[in-house]
């Protein structure tokens, strides 16, 4: 939220003011096809365990290329058959203790706003914690079974939180007044919606109207989801669970044919309406809670590599917090732990221009796909009408060679170091190797 500026000046005699100084825009979030999302784990971010921790480290997160954050749940969790989890919300309009206060959220907010980065917030709509107050208020509001017990969400093991009933008309529109709330009283820009799939589409179709309705404010909307009725429903993107799936076979022990990456990126598209968009990642918060990209792709080279072609594929990037690091010991995301910032500033500079040649290249963003693979290497070409895009990238840890095809033969200039560069019948590359060149 951007602060308006009083301007006072000397008139003259015919009362009229000359030279104004223009007044601040306020700030707008970027278009769904720009957006580079971050997700963020307070806990684990900094050392001080709260929202202070990722204020101090905003300028960080700028210099990285990240126009949107992605903030995980930030409400107090609840402690009856708990274990833990930031995703077991006991009370929706308020700010965990441990993390701060509102006012702090809200100082979040501002600094990130001046700083050219939107701020979304993880909500929670499927389920809450057994101690929230809707329980004992509101027992209907949850699903029971046949003899009135209130139950958790069914198939999922989720006994830690107990599953709301949307056939309930009041739950519904309580759920989308504290939705409302983050919004008009903290600024934020949008959600990240939990567990998407869970929640019956015509719900998000309700509260995504609701919310698009508040003056002033142009929300960006991502469902952890994978149903395109998601997107009908007004998300402008959900996740790409199964593109993930598929780059980690191609890059681990199952060593899939390259080509399975543009098979799956194609049949995701298939079903997205023009101008909605993928969320495309190799890691994320419970991915890394269990393996961290190191792991997953066989090494720190590994993870970079199978991060160039998930941010320039075509969809909208997502980094997890120390990833970018290389963070290579799984840890709980609820802990205490704290990600070491310093533990691969070669990784982080790699990382640091992948993305801003990203951000500055329109047709990197936005370009149409044109895929040249072999069964090891990926290579794809991003182009429209005026320039060129070319990603190459090894997928294996062996050196492998590449018959170029005779259109892409010629002098290109590599992205990332402005070095000229001649493709020739043949490219040798080594394990985990990428090019980024353009024309």
């Amino acid at each position: 939220m951007i602060s308006l500026l009083t301007l006072f000046a000397s008139c003259s005699s015919s009362d009229s003011v000359t030279d104004p100084t223009p007044l601040p825009t306020a700030f707008q979030v970027p278009a769904t096809e720009d957006i580079v999302m971050y997700e963020i784990n307070p806990s684990p971010f900094s050392a001080s365990h709260d929202i202070q921790g990722i204020i101090n480290r905003l300028d960080n997160i700028k210099a990285l290329g990240i126009n949107t954050i992605w903030i995980m749940p930030i409400f107090p969790v609840g402690e009856v058959n708990s274990f833990g989890s930031l995703y077991c919300v006991k009370d929706y309009t308020s700010v965990r203790t441990s993390l701060g206060t509102l006012q702090d959220f809200k100082d979040l907010v501002t600094a990130a706003h001046g700083k050219g980065i939107a701020v979304i917030l993880d909500w929670v709509a499927n389920h809450t914690s057994w101690d929230n107050a809707w329980i004992t208020a509101h027992p209907d509001w949850y699903t029971q079974d046949g003899s009135g017990n209130i139950i958790s969400p069914a198939g999922t093991g989720w006994n830690d939180v107990a599953d709301l009933n949307f056939d309930n008309a009041a739950m519904r529109l309580a759920m989308i007044d504290a939705m409302k709330y983050w919004v008009e009283q903290a600024d934020i820009d949008g959600f990240r919606c939990d567990a998407a799939n869970y929640v019956p589409a015509d719900f998000w179709q309700q509260a995504l109207t609701a919310l698009n309705a508040i003056p002033n404010k142009h929300l960006i909307l991502l469902a952890e989801g994978d149903q395109p009725e998601q997107l009908t429903a007004g998300f402008q993107m959900n996740f790409a669970w199964n593109y993930m799936t598929t780059i980690k076979n191609v890059f681990n022990f199952n060593q899939q044919n390259v080509n399975t990456i543009f098979a799956t990126n194609a049949s995701e598209y298939a079903v997205v309406p023009s101008g909605k968009k993928k969320l495309r990642f190799t890691t994320n918060h419970d991915e890394s809670n269990q393996a961290t990209p190191i792991t997953v792709y066989g090494s720190a080279n590994g993870a970079l590599a199978a991060s160039v072609i998930t941010i320039y594929m075509q969809g909208v990037p997502l980094i997890y917090c120390g990833q970018e690091v290389g963070v290579a010991v799984p840890s709980n995301y609820s802990g205490t732990s704290t990600i070491n910032w310093n533990a691969n500033a070669g990784m982080l500079s790699a990382y640091q221009k992948l993305l801003g040649f990203y951000n500055a290249s329109t047709v990197a963003r936005t370009g149409d796909l044109t895929n040249f693979s072999n069964a090891d290497v990926v290579v794809f070409q991003k182009s429209n009408t005026t320039a060129k895009v070319l990603v190459v990238v090894n997928s294996r840890s062996a050196s492998q060679s590449f018959a170029v095809p005779a259109e892409l033969q010629g002098t290109w200039t590599n992205a990332l170091t402005n070095a000229s560069v001649t493709l020739s019948a043949t490219l040798s590359l080594n394990g985990y190797q990428y090019l980024i060149l353009k024309q």
